[in-house]
């Protein structure tokens, strides 16, 4: 009877990791599978930092390079802005998906993550990387996303 409930357990916690890393899976898979090469979305990082009242950015992407990127007032982010490579590691899809990852590979204590229902993209990504410890939580937001041509 022990072996039984033990193999049911092993199953049941099988499946479960099975399913995040298959959702994350599959929706990477949706984006791939979309071809979108060329693009552009505002991003809002939202963390206790120094830059909140700049966001969000926008970022035009090609081939997975960034492109540009400029503040809400069209002022390009430079490369030698100080925040450049802050809002540089989040801005493409490809680095959003890199990022939750390794967050939910265990890089933090929470992740909670909202796809685009069309192109599978991470809409919204919570990560929490301290649960007990105060001002370590990052939020990533993804709108208007638009293709370009």
């Amino acid at each position: 009877m022990k072996k039984l409930i033990l193999l049911t357990l092993i199953v049941i916690l099988t499946a479960c990791s099975f399913g995040a890393s298959s959702e994350l899976d599959r929706n990477r898979q949706t984006w791939q599978d979309s071809g979108v090469t060329h693009y552009r979305f505002s991003l809002n990082i939202g963390c206790f930092c120094v830059f909140r009242d700049k966001m969000p950015i926008t970022v035009e992407v090609q081939n997975g390079e960034i492109i540009s990127m400029t503040y809400p007032d069209g002022t390009l982010v430079a490369v030698t802005d100080p925040n450049y490579e802050t809002f540089s590691q989040h801005a493409t899809i490809e680095r959003l998906f890199t990022e939750l990852e390794a967050g939910q590979s265990g890089d933090a204590d929470e992740v909670t993550v909202t796809y685009d229902s069309t192109r599978g993209f991470p809409s919204e990504i919570f990560f929490d990387f301290i649960k007990a410890a105060a001002d370590d939580e990052l939020t990533l937001s993804v709108s208007n996303f638009q293709v370009l041509k």
